[in-house]
């Protein structure tokens, strides 16, 4: 058989199917963490994810009832999924080009969460502007 014979078959909209396979990987440990397990991480950066896939993943996955964008040399995008604990986690430089891409499998992603230095300064400082105050 000749290359000439071989039939290819193109995927519609420059999809390669990884989206999907993703999409399982996620429902698996997203039923893994619900039932106890631990939180994941995915990083979108390194798998073989056309722009179409990605499109793809995001539709699919939708959007939920939490967005948020962090400045903070650059600026970082999280919001939760149409489905509770998915979180699309994105990371850009301060010209905005996207440096990495996360799912985060999670109640709340550690981002988000108040370091607890900070929490120690910030009661601090409102003790402190309560004196002021009098």
């Amino acid at each position: 058989m000749a290359l000439a014979d071989i039939p290819i078959q193109a995927m519609d909209g420059g999809l390669t199917g990884n989206g999907r396979a993703l999409l399982i990987e996620v429902a698996d440990r997203l039923a893994r963490f619900a039932a106890g397990g631990e939180a994941h991480v995915i990083d979108l950066s390194g798998l073989p994810l056309s722009e179409a896939d990605r499109d793809w993943l995001r539709r699919e996955l939708g959007e939920g009832e939490v967005h948020v964008r962090l400045a903070a040399a650059g600026e970082s995008i999280l919001h939760e999924t149409a489905y509770s604990g998915v979180w699309w986690v994105e990371h850009r430089n301060e010209q905005g080009r996207r440096m990495s891409e996360f799912i985060e499998i999670t109640r709340v992603p550690e981002l988000l969460l108040a370091h607890p230095d900070d929490v120690i300064l910030g009661s601090e400082r409102l003790n402190h502007r309560i004196f002021e105050l009098d």
